[in-house]
């Protein structure tokens, strides 16, 4: 047919719908009469063949209806679905609300956690084609990844053939003279082809240029759009200015765009070219700087990974002091960046998943109970000559409209999800996550949305239209056969029950687990008395303390001023403070043991002969530093018992010697004293073997003051800085805060505490929906049983036989939905273990207790249900029946 005729043919169609109507009508009386004409003519009585016609011809309602199916167009009808199930949620507003709201909770938590999981780990990284860019760096016998040195990255640069290019970055700090004072702000060291790398172009002004960053170049800097608004009130003038870092002017050369973020350092608001190599960059052996590099076109990672391996090994039989046992990494960028935040992150939309499930399959034994209530309407339907795909077709009307209006609500309450959860985050974490801007309701969302309610809407559909394939249309009509809906009921809802208290299970055992890793977490032996410790970063201008004696008379005076304040029992400075890092490293060799060139490497931390005291480090033999420990006498150590453990097992270290590599006579040091071991690195790195230094023999611009009180930690924390800017006003001060405060801020603990959290309310509202799931259940079944326990009681059944009756039923579904979901939750913990600490998947305590609470959960549910059912007047049972 000529598609053009058959459009105006249905146009003629939907425009004289009442003329066709009437011509159809018409056609089949014509052939009604012909066979009763036909049926008269062979001897059969008028009224007889009236009747005999008709029955031969059949469904008039019917056959007009698939007459207008086949011809009309099908929207048609679909508008009449929208209508009548509109109609129906119109009829039942209670039980709209409440499936559209349970929807919104499971669709809205679901999307809202999908945006995070978006931003952070599903989008690409803004910069130009970043699947071709490399985290470039080394590693050694105690570590994957380690930063290079500057040496070896200059070697890796000129040796290479894999990546168009490669450079490098570096944290950094410096004093910014502002008109109220010297003010401490991060920033970064870069080689001059790192924007270029990335593949960044300047707001304003212009990128680092070739050779910029060699030393003895000009003192250039480039601003973070951050700072460019905050410090600079956005003047598009900007560039061509001068800034003061470390009392030196550096000229400002451009402003990076809004959209650029660095993850490694995100919280950076200058870049530096490298210029002048500092102490560390003097030495081969010293690793201060990360590389990145990008590929060139038809290279792979491994062909990459495999040319940097052989540069290492070339470099290690050159320099085998410094270079020996080190080989080469090559990975993705994105996964440095992407990797610390993925498992919790797909721990948490495993766990929202969840969440959605549990909610349809809530909505889907709403709609059980619905199509019940329903069975003598769709009988009469199918009696008029309703097909069941057109019965269907309606369920999934239906199911969709309740599917859209979850949606459209969910979008609503993950909104404000989303917004309720970034504020959430502390201002000094989400300086470290640059992703948080692009969190929102963008295509992906959309999408992920549109998906999830399709789903939805299959799960809602799927339910009635099943219960239809077991509805007996004669049974219906009479409702005269209540076994059969009760058995399908109980085998139908009790099969979504029991799904429901098993995801319930899932969720409340992560979140069991969390919790109990997360206590764990924050009680591990640090090794020290973290109360009544304040701590405050403190950085000395170079131009006035520029000398080490300068500097030692400086820290000496600090103590002594910070000592006499009220409520201060003792002052201890260091180079880094504990539970943060296994970083700043030093490589040793042990005088007297075999030695062939290994790195023994270890944190090196520099400290006041305060500091260790006032941590109340145990000392388990020999002494501490005193006053006397500056750079006139030889350089003595204290190790920790890791240290002792790994280098002299069974043997006492005191007096014994370490020194570098090639045991020069400037690295020897003397061990004089062993402590417990101090948690250096994070709640959940292993304990490393650590080297104290004395401060005063090698003191530096930025250290760390721990002050011990004896009242309130926080309170006094304004004090230490208002008496450290008077000891100096041009002093840089920043970082305040308890030392409680600083472990409850680290990464594992915020990694941790933020899973657990979630996880703990998915699981709470799971526990809710599935406890509210089987007392739907049981009550429907025992509606359902009115007769059969009217019946029961009337034969002399006792009430507590009746109670045992419903809540055996509900038990049985406790216990099965239990049993599941323990299994399938101790893989699920298997899956998830990197965000478990100190906690086995299959932790019994947990799994007992999570048993337990929704055991009594389940058994509360059911009570009412069962004291409803032994409250039964048999009487009025048998006769409402």
């Amino acid at each position: 047919m000529n598609p053009f005729n058959y459009i105006a043919r249905k146009l003629r169609i939907l425009f004289r719908r009442d003329r066709f109507r009437a011509d159809l009508d018409e056609e089949m009386a014509f052939h009604r009469e012909q066979v009763e004409r036909e049926l008269i003519a062979e001897g059969m009585p008028p009224a007889s063949a009236r009747i005999a016609a008709a029955r031969q011809f059949g469904n008039t309602t019917q056959l007009r209806e698939e007459s207008q199916a086949m011809i009309a167009f099908p929207w048609e009808t679909i508008a009449q679905d929208v209508k009548f199930a509109l109609r129906q949620l119109r009829q039942k507003p209670g039980f709209a609300l409440t499936a559209v709201f349970i929807l919104a909770i499971g669709m809205g938590v679901s999307v809202a956690i999908f945006a995070f999981v978006d931003a952070a780990v599903i989008q690409p990284l803004p910069y130009f084609e970043p699947n071709r860019l490399m985290d470039v760096a080394e590693n050694g016998s105690m570590l994957h990844r380690s930063n290079l040195s500057r040496e070896d990255y200059e070697d890796w640069k000129r040796l290479n053939h894999s990546f168009t290019s490669i450079d490098v970055y570096g944290g950094s700090g410096y004093l910014l003279r502002t008109p109220s004072g010297s003010e401490p702000v991060p920033a970064a060291r870069v080689s001059d082809g790192f924007f270029r790398t990335l593949g960044v172009i300047p707001m304003l002004g212009r990128d680092f240029r070739p050779g910029e960053d060699h030393p003895g170049g000009a003192k250039i800097i480039m601003l973070t759009y951050g700072t460019w608004m905050k410090r600079f009130g956005s003047r598009s003038d900007v560039v061509g200015q001068s800034v003061t870092l470390d009392g030196t002017a550096y000229t400002i050369v451009g402003v990076l765009p809004r959209e650029f973020e660095f993850a490694p350092r995100a919280n950076a608001e200058f870049f530096v070219p490298l210029l002048d190599k500092n102490e560390c960059e003097q030495r081969r052996s010293c690793h201060n700087l990360f590389g990145i590099g990008r590929l060139r076109d038809g290279v792979t990672i491994k062909a990459a990974l495999d040319e940097m391996t052989a540069i290492a090994a070339q470099l290690a039989i050159q320099y085998p002091g410094s270079n020996k046992g080190q080989g080469a990494v090559v990975e993705p960028l994105s996964e440095i960046i992407v990797g610390p935040v993925k498992p919790i992150m797909l721990t948490l939309l495993a766990a929202s998943g969840l969440l959605l499930l549990i909610a349809a399959v809530n909505v889907a034994s709403l709609l059980l109970v619905r199509s019940e209530s329903r069975r003598r309407e769709i009988a009469v339907r199918g009696a008029l000559g309703a097909t069941p795909a057109r019965i269907s077709r309606q369920f999934v009307t239906e199911a969709l409209l309740l599917g859209m209006l979850g949606c459209a609500s969910g979008i609503l309450v993950a909104d404000g999800t989303m917004r309720g959860l970034t504020n959430l985050i502390p201002k000094a974490t989400a300086s470290f996550m640059p992703f948080l801007w692009r969190v929102g309701f963008h295509w992906h969302a959309a999408m992920y949305s549109v998906c999830i309610a399709l789903v939805a809407t299959v799960l809602l559909a799927a339910t009635p239209i099943l219960r239809l394939s077991f509805l007996d249309v004669r049974d219906a009509l009479s409702d005269g056969n209540r076994s059969v809906a009760g058995r399908f009921w109980r085998r139908m809802g009790a099969n979504l029950v029991v799904a429901e208290l098993s995801i319930a299970v899932i969720l409340l055992v992560g979140a069991g687990l969390l919790s109990k890793s997360f206590y764990r977490l924050l009680h591990v032996d640090v090794g020290f008395d973290g109360a009544h410790l304040a701590t405050v970063q403190m950085v000395a201008p170079p131009d006035s303390y520029a000398k080490p004696e300068q500097q030692v008379a400086l820290f000496r005076e600090v103590s002594r001023r910070l000592s006499s304040l009220p409520g201060v029992e003792s002052v201890g400075i260091t180079t880094d403070l504990p539970v943060q890092c296994n970083c700043n490293t030093d490589w040793i060799r042990v005088v007297g043991k075999p030695f062939h060139g290994e790195h023994n490497e270890v944190n090196e931390r520099d400290v006041s002969p305060g500091y260790l005291p006032t941590l109340k480090a145990r000392l388990v033999r020999g002494r501490l530093f005193t006053e006397d420990d500056d750079a006139s006498k030889s350089n003595k150590i204290v190790i920790n018992e890791e240290f002792a453990k790994k280098y002299f097992p069974g043997e006492d270290p005191i007096g014994k010697q370490v020194g570098n590599g090639n045991l020069d006579p400037k690295s020897m040091r003397e061990i004089i004293g062993v402590v417990g071991n101090v948690r250096e690195g994070g709640l959940d790195d292993e304990l490393w073997p650590t080297e104290y230094e004395a401060l005063y023999q090698s003191p530096g611009k930025f250290v760390s003051i721990a002050v011990r009180t004896t009242g309130s930690e926080g309170a006094i924390l304004p004090t230490l800085v208002k008496a450290v800017h008077e000891l100096d006003p041009n002093l840089g001060t920043y970082g305040e805060s308890t030392m409680a405060e600083q472990i409850n801020t680290t990464q594992s603990a915020l990694i941790h505490r933020t899973a657990m959290w979630l996880v703990d309310g998915f699981a709470v509202i799971a526990l809710v929906l599935a406890v509210v799931g089987l007392y739907g259940v049981v009550a429907y079944s025992v509606g359902q049983r009115t007769r059969e326990i009217g019946v029961r009681m009337a034969l002399g059944a006792q009430r507590s036989s009746v109670y045992s009756m419903v809540m055996r039923q509900a038990s049985w579904l406790t216990v099965a939905g239990v049993a599941i979901g323990v299994a399938c939750a101790i893989g699920a913990a298997m899956l998830g273990s990197k965000l478990l600490f100190g906690v086995a998947a299959w932790d019994l305590p947990t799994l007992a207790a999570v048993s337990v609470v929704l055991g009594a959960a389940s058994l509360a549910a059911s009570f009412l249900p069962a004291h409803r059912a032994a409250s039964v007047n048999p009487v009025e049972a048998l006769r409402t029946e």
